[in-house]
């Protein structure tokens, strides 16, 4: 069964046919061409298909197309319209990446942790959940966990997000 919808991906309206099986990262990749989020696992394991869905970061592989008529989507390549996010040249400066597969979903992440820690939302690792979230180390490490780097980048891009939120 096939299905119209709408998304609006890094600014620019797609409206496109989908079958309702197909999950949101190849509709990005296949059927928009929009290549930044990266097919890893194909499980959510590895975050290499991260985006920001209506401004929270997803896991693309995992969520039917579908489902999301009418969303908002951000990769790492929209965070980067008209020059580098803070995210990412924090990536660049601190080396965050290596061979880069990882890279934009990395990014999106790290802009949602950013933000999710300034809207006071809480972690597994969180100690005071009435205050204010900082993104210590471990807040960072807990947050970033679900993005995985083969090439083992993370000292690199725990800076980065460091940077980013301040510290």
């Amino acid at each position: 069964m096939d299905a119209d919808i709408t998304l609006t991906v890094d600014g620019r309206s797609r409206t496109l046919k989908v079958d309702t099986r197909t999950t949101l990262l190849d509709a990005l990749r296949e059927r928009l061409a929009v290549t930044s989020p990266k097919k890893g696992c194909d499980h959510g394991q590895c975050g290499s298909c991260t985006v920001l869905l209506d401004g929270r970061r997803h896991l693309t592989c995992l969520a039917l197309a579908v489902a999301y008529d009418g969303a908002e989507i951000v990769t790492a390549d929209g965070l980067a319209a008209d020059r580098l996010d803070p995210v990412q040249e924090a990536f660049l400066e601190h080396d965050g990446f290596q061979c880069g597969y990882c890279t934009p979903g990395q990014v999106c992440s790290a802009v949602g942790v950013i933000d999710e820690a300034k809207q006071g939302h809480p972690s597994h690792v969180t100690d005071d959940l009435e205050g204010d979230v900082e993104l210590s180390d471990d807040e960072i490490r807990e947050r970033m966990s679900g993005n995985l780097c083969r090439c083992g980048a993370y000292a690199g891009i725990l800076a980065a997000v460091r940077q980013v939120a301040g510290r």
